[in-house]
């Protein structure tokens, strides 16, 4: 039997996927146990599982050129890479929105279909969004860091952002405007290893869809 690959997203995210894995019985003790270790791949040798951790930009590039099996990764990151893969399970870990967010007095700029800045670290859903859904021209300026600080001097009218509590936003003066799309963590597989390895992979995204399901019912699992 080969071993079935996971990559998994760095961060909190990690350790909320390794706990619902486990509930389903894909465990890795050597991971769970050993944060500070410097490997880079973590092995369950009795039932052939490997892992290892990577940033959510490159999770979808490892599953689609076939070096994970299996990755678990938020839904922006999907959306935002179009890559070839499956995305057969919601997680619903990491739960929040992809926003248009900015000043009320913006408001009017969405409304009129005007041609306005948007500035974001997510050019590709804001294009997608704006073009295809909303029929409205922009001007897009891409950011790396605090894009709420884009409205606030006068960089750009609003801009398309992760939203999860929407306290930044508050403090700041700024607001959601318009909801794009729900987020949350998403489980996507290999289009090859989903043939090769089909009755295993199957097995385990119809145990998560139970785990998920009592969680969601609040049933002790």
């Amino acid at each position: 039997m080969r071993y079935l690959t996971f990559a998994l997203t760095k961060g909190r995210l990690a350790l909320k996927t390794l706990n619902l894995l486990e509930t389903a019985g894909v465990t890795c003790e050597e991971m769970k146990d050993d944060k500070e270790s410097r490997k880079l791949i973590f092995v369950n040798e009795e039932e052939k599982l490997r892992f290892f951790l990577a940033k959510g930009p490159d999770v979808p590039i490892y599953v689609e050129y076939g070096a994970a099996d299996i990755g678990i990764v938020g839904k922006d990151t999907i959306m935002e890479n179009g890559r070839r893969l499956y995305e057969v399970l919601d997680l619903g870990l990491g739960a929040c929105k992809m926003c248009i967010c900015g000043p009320e007095s913006a408001k009017e700029y969405l409304n009129h279909n005007q041609l306005i800045r948007v500035a974001t670290k997510y050019p590709k859903i804001a294009k997608d969004y704006f073009y295809n859904q909303k029929n409205q021209t922009i001007e897009l300026i891409k950011l790396n860091g605090s894009i709420e600080l884009a409205p606030i001097v006068g960089l750009a009218e609003v801009i398309v952002d992760i939203v999860e509590t929407g306290e930044t936003l508050k403090d700041n003066g700024l607001k959601v405007l318009e909801e794009i799309c729900p987020l949350s963590a998403r489980m996507v597989v290999n289009p090859v290893s989903m043939k090769m390895e089909n009755e295993r992979i199957t097995k385990l995204i119809q145990s998560l869809k139970q785990r998920i399901s009592n969680i969601a019912r609040n049933v002790d699992i």
